[in-house]
């Protein structure tokens, strides 16, 4: 497995060995020993969830407040513009978003620390992403930034008009946002 930094440095994409031939392919997705060994770091995690969006659908970007969850995101059949926002009002990267590209063909994950607001485009014709979580959803703590905030300056890839639910619509600008502290 081979770690790539982003602009943030607690956000990591992880990019796994395959081994393939004719008969199809093999790779380790998650080993705690080798997560460990990469990032010093330790995850519990309680949780998997699974998605699946149409294309042109944005969900998030969403965190915890009280509750902070970390995430480990990888796609399992198509691809997404993935965006991670830094909401930890002591930092220094407080504000500032990474975006990449995770695909059923490039089999990356990124690692998304707790206090970092997540969300992303399905790209393809549909998407589907698996994630684990540190933390289990907690609906009193989940906050909602506003996806399309220019305040953000993210270039989101729209090939059409976006599909986004009630309660994403209703993100909160960045400004009014409430931080983890």
């Amino acid at each position: 497995m081979k770690l790539i930094q982003t602009a943030l440095p607690e956000v990591l994409v992880f990019e796994p060995q395959v081994f393939g031939d004719e008969r199809g392919f093999f790779f380790e997705s998650f080993n705690v020993r080798r997560f460990a060994d990469l990032t010093g770091l330790h995850p519990q995690f309680v949780q998997d969830n699974h998605s699946r969006s149409a294309q042109n659908v944005v969900r998030g970007l969403h965190y915890q407040v009280g509750r902070p969850q970390a995430k480990l995101i990888r796609v399992v059949a198509g691809s997404v513009f993935d965006v991670v926002v830094d909401m930890r009002r002591a930092a220094p990267t407080f504000g500032r978003a990474v975006v990449t590209e995770l695909s059923a063909e490039n089999r990356r994950q990124i690692w998304v620390p707790p206090g970092f607001a997540h969300g992303f485009l399905a790209t393809s014709d549909h998407a589907e992403c698996l994630y684990k979580t540190t933390d289990y959803w907690s609906p009193e703590n989940e906050r909602t930034l506003m996806w399309n905030d220019p305040a953000l300056g993210i270039d989101w890839p729209l090939s059409g008009a976006p599909i986004v639910s009630p309660k994403d619509r209703e993100g909160r600008p960045f400004a009014l946002a409430e931080a983890v502290e």
